[in-house]
Formats: structure tokens, C-alpha cells, sequence
């Protein structure tokens, strides 16, 4: 009996976790993971706990605890990165962040002696990189993703940069931070405990504003000005590493500078490319064939093979080689402009632009009328305890073109949404 209710409590926190758009699907694996990070009773109360930002007021009325014992349990999730403790207004509140990016790259964020971190990257390896239906869920399915590609901004022309905004440059989103916290690469750390890792630098993820504040208080990060942050920035460049970070305009919460051969999000792309797992930039890069002399290096350090080296067609060298860009797969990141030895590459701007959430509430909703799960996020627990909640979750869709907002009511089957978006339409 005591088993059953251990696998029951795990159970429903697997039921909970996959409630999120992203989604968490079910499996042994994922059942050891939890059990590594939560105790029995943590994955029992944490599988109550709603996905909007709450506080332990909140949290103790669900749980049936008084307030310091609530505060008590919050504040020792909290310090093991597996919430996150925020200021919303003046207000402390509490958030459950997703799997990824969250509690999963959090766990092996820093070098701890809590858990059997050699286990657990090799557990996440079995997960996400071998069984690979959380990965498919979390970059392949919908449009909107929660990860994008920033340009590599050395290689900027001046006319490519009157056309990139604030918001596309990473360089901005470090120097505009209220907080910014650097930790260790969770996806090169995995790695290395399953004997994979590369030699690109460890010590440069990085995470920004609230979430930063949270994992720099709780040792998770450590803390650096501007300056430091657009010098790792530059090591990062300087490693041909791609940034990747959270797809939205305003408070970004993180970006990875991630190589081709350890970070998820590099491989989902080489994996699922064709699917668009990870929004682009709004640049291609354009061969000009004449300078183009078939060294091969830009293939050598695309991250997702999105170039290739084919026949230069030439009857007098038969054996001459060019370079081939496959566009459907390409970031835009760039990193191929800057190897060029010979210039033969320069960035151009798209046919259309690629858009860009405005925040995390934006991207969510989205992200659930895609995935069909609108009404798990407003049906969550406590989600609509108060009028800003849903305010929130309607600003959110009444951004959205109109096709989806006509996705999202029926989704929701409801003509009180329907008569919301109707009413507040500009």
C-alpha cells in the first residue's frame, strides 16, 4: 500500500507537470527524475500547486497548512531552485516553472552534493535526448515555441542593423536587466556526466530580471554587471556558440549560449528542422558563389546542418566544391558569416518577419491554443482568483490575429470568452 500511494503522489505530479503547454508526457524515466528531485510529500504538494505565480497564502489554503509551515516548505523548494521566488509589484510570490527551461537545467545548474547529479544527467540523457517525446512536444509541436534564435551581432552590416530591434539584439537584453545571473551550462553539464561533452565554455548560461534574482539569492547563479555580461557574450561569439533564449519582447528570463553538439535545443533543431522547432531570426545567410571557395568550414560550424557542400559544376575542376544553404532549416544565427574566411557570406533580411511574443503570458496562451490546452491553463488551480489573473490570460489572447482568437473560443466552448473577445476588441 505505502508503495502504491509513493507511485500515486509521483504519479499525479507527472499529471500536473503535463498540464503546462510545453507538456511533460509520462514515463519510468521521468518517474526516477522526480523521484531524485522531490520527496514523497513535495510531489504531493506540489502537483496542487497552480501554474500562475502565487503566494503562500495561496499556497497554504490549497494545501490545508498553516502559514509559516506553508512558508516553511516554499522557502526549501525555493532554495533548491525547484520554485522560483519572485517580486510581482512589491508582492513575493512564488512560481512553478516548467521542466525546460526550468526545474530540469536548474537541478545541475551548480556542482551540488544533495543529489546524485551523474544520475540524473544521465536519466534527463535517457529522457530527452534517447526516448525523445518530451523533446518532440516541447519544440515540435505548434507554432509558437518558447525558445529563439538572437543574431550574431559582430556580423551585422550596417544596413542589416537598421532592421534588427532592441529586443532581437542579446547584447540588449543584458545591458536593459534588472538582474543578471550567470550559471553553469546545464546541457554541457549533463553531458559531461554522460561522457559527451564538448570543450566550449561552461561557466555562461545565463538568466535575467526575476528568474535571475531567484537563482542568484539561492546560489543557483552568481551575480555580474553589464560589463561582465556582454564580455561572456563575447567569449560566447568567440566560440561560435548561438544564442538562444526565452521567445519573448520584454523580460527575458534567460539565454543559452548553446553548441551544436550538447544543447537541446541545437539538436531538436537538427532533428526536427523541418518542423521549426525553434523560431529564427529575422536574417538568411546569402552566398556569393564567386568567393566561395569550397573550404567547407561553414558547414563544419552550422549548428544544424543547415549548410552543405555540393558540386561547383566546374568543367575545369571537377573535383571544386560550393557551399549549399538549406533555408527551411536554417536559424539565421549567423555564426557561418563570421568562419567565412574568404566573405563569400553576408546576411540578409527575410521574406517575412518572424514574430515575436510580447511576454511570457502572450507566448503561453498561444503556445496553448496550439497545443489545444487553452482551457487547462485557465481552468488551472487558482488561476483565476482575482480579476488580474484573467485579465492577464485575455490580454494575452486578444493579441493574437483574429484566426486565433476564433481557435481559442472554440477551444474553450464558451460564450463568456467568445463575448470577452468580442467586447474588448480595438
Amino acid at each position: 500500500m505505502a508503495h502504491h500511494t509513493i507511485k500515486s503522489s509521483y504519479k499525479k505530479l507527472e499529471e500536473r507537470l503535463n498540464r503546462f503547454p510545453q507538456g511533460a508526457p509520462p514515463s519510468e524515466t521521468l518517474y526516477k527524475i522526480l523521484k531524485i528531485l522531490f520527496s514523497e510529500k513535495e510531489a504531493q504538494l506540489v502537483a496542487q500547486l497552480p501554474i500562475k505565480p502565487f503566494t503562500v497564502e495561496t499556497a497554504s489554503k490549497i494545501w490545508k497548512m498553516d502559514r509559516i509551515s506553508t512558508q516553511k516548505v516554499l522557502e526549501d523548494l525555493a532554495g533548491r531552485a525547484i520554485l522560483l521566488d519572485m517580486d510581482y509589484h512589491g508582492d513575493q510570490k512564488y512560481v512553478l516553472p516548467p521542466p525546460m527551461a526550468g526545474f530540469f537545467e536548474f537541478s545541475i545548474m551548480r556542482t551540488r552534493g544533495d543529489i546524485d547529479q551523474k544520475l540524473l544527467s544521465e536519466l534527463y540523457f535517457q529522457y530527452l535526448n534517447v526516448e525523445e517525446d518530451f523533446i518532440k512536444g516541447l519544440f515540435a509541436h505548434g507554432e509558437t515555441q518558447a525558445g529563439r534564435v538572437f543574431v550574431h551581432e559582430p556580423v551585422l552590416s550596417n544596413e542589416n542593423a537598421l532592421h534588427v530591434l532592441d529586443y532581437e539584439r542579446a547584447s540588449e537584453v543584458i545591458r536593459t536587466a534588472k538582474h543578471r545571473g550567470i550559471g553553469m551550462c546545464y546541457c554541457r553539464h549533463k553531458m559531461e556526466h554522460v561522457g559527451k561533452a564538448c570543450d566550449a565554455p561552461m561557466d555562461i548560461c545565463m538568466t535575467f530580471n526575476g528568474a535571475a534574482a531567484s537563482l542568484i539569492k539561492h546560489r543557483y547563479a552568481r551575480e555580474v554587471g553589464i560589463s561582465e555580461g556582454l564580455e561572456l557574450l563575447q567569449q560566447a561569439y568567440e566560440y561560435n556558440l548561438v544564442q538562444f533564449g526565452e521567445n519573448v519582447r520584454e523580460q527575458v528570463s534567460f539565454i543559452c549560449n548553446c553548441c551544436g553538439c550538447c544543447c537541446e535545443a541545437m539538436i531538436a533543431a537538427r532533428k526536427f528542422g523541418m518542423l521549426n522547432p525553434v523560431h529564427t531570426t529575422n536574417f538568411l545567410p546569402k552566398i556569393d558563389e564567386a568567393k566561395c571557395n569550397g573550404c567547407g568550414r561553414c558547414v563544419h560550424i552550422c549548428p544544424v546542418e543547415a549548410m552543405t557542400m555540393v558540386s561547383a559544376n566546374n568543367p575545369q575542376r571537377y573535383e571544386k566544391k560550393k557551399a549549399k544553404l538549406h533555408e527551411d532549416i536554417c536559424l539565421g544565427c549567423g555564426v557561418c558569416v563570421r568562419a567565412c574566411p574568404t566573405k563569400a557570406l553576408g546576411l540578409v533580411s527575410r521574406k517575412e518577419r518572424v514574430i515575436t511574443p510580447v511576454n511570457s503570458t502572450h507566448r503561453v496562451v498561444m503556445m496553448a491554443i496550439e497545443r489545444g490546452m487553452l482551457q487547462e491553463l485557465i481552468f488551472d488551480n487558482q488561476a483565476f482568483a482575482s480579476h488580474r489573473a484573467m485579465a492577464a490570460i485575455l490580454s494575452g489572447i486578444l493579441k493574437l490575429p483574429p484566426i486565433k482568437q476564433v481557435l481559442a473560443s472554440k477551444q474553450m466552448k464558451s460564450r463568456y470568452l467568445e463575448a470577452l473577445i468580442t467586447r474588448f476588441k480595438v
